[in-house]
């Protein structure tokens, strides 16, 4: 049976956290980020007519945002020829409950975003604890693959925090 159109909107309130989260690591600017979120939720409701009730519903929205935020990225690939973008990333949309960051933290943070987007995608998923069949649904790639590349990762990772 398929919910309602106020029951889409119960589920993104829930699931606001993961669409900020993806949203955080792909865009530094605050203009742009308010606007990949209106693009994800706009996707969502729109496809949630046709949602898979045979998957996750934090699967569906994963690789919705994941698609939206790499298509961006695209854009902003042949953007960047005309333009020269700020490095300093100003306003980060976060959890109004999250607590200050520790350093390693932060260390991590910035690892991550310098992987390539897969990757990131891929330690995302990770570190919010997605199943090895969760992350390859969302990516395409298979489950032996997931597992492959996560630990490659978390080694290139403890290398860098060793440094």
């Amino acid at each position: 049976m398929k919910s309602s159109r106020e029951d889409i909107t119960v589920i993104i309130e829930k699931n606001k956290n993961l669409i900020f989260k993806v949203v955080n690591a792909y865009c530094y600017y605050p203009e742009e980020q308010e606007d990949l979120i209106q693009e994800i939720i706009i996707h969502l409701l729109k496809s949630y007519k046709r949602f898979d009730y045979g998957v996750q519903i934090t699967t569906w929205i994963y690789k919705i945002a994941f698609n939206v935020v790499i298509s961006y990225n695209r854009k902003i690939k042949t953007r960047e020829k005309y333009f020269v973008p700020l490095k300093e990333k100003f306003v980060h949309i976060q959890d109004e409950n999250k607590v200050e960051d520790d350093e390693n933290l932060k260390k991590l943070n910035h690892f991550i975003a310098q992987l390539k987007p897969l990757h990131k995608a891929l330690m995302i998923m990770y570190l919010d604890q997605k199943s090895h069949k969760e992350i390859a649904m969302v990516l395409g790639i298979s489950e032996s693959n997931v597992g492959t590349k996560i630990n490659r990762i978390k080694k290139e990772l403890k290398t860098k925090f060793k440094k």
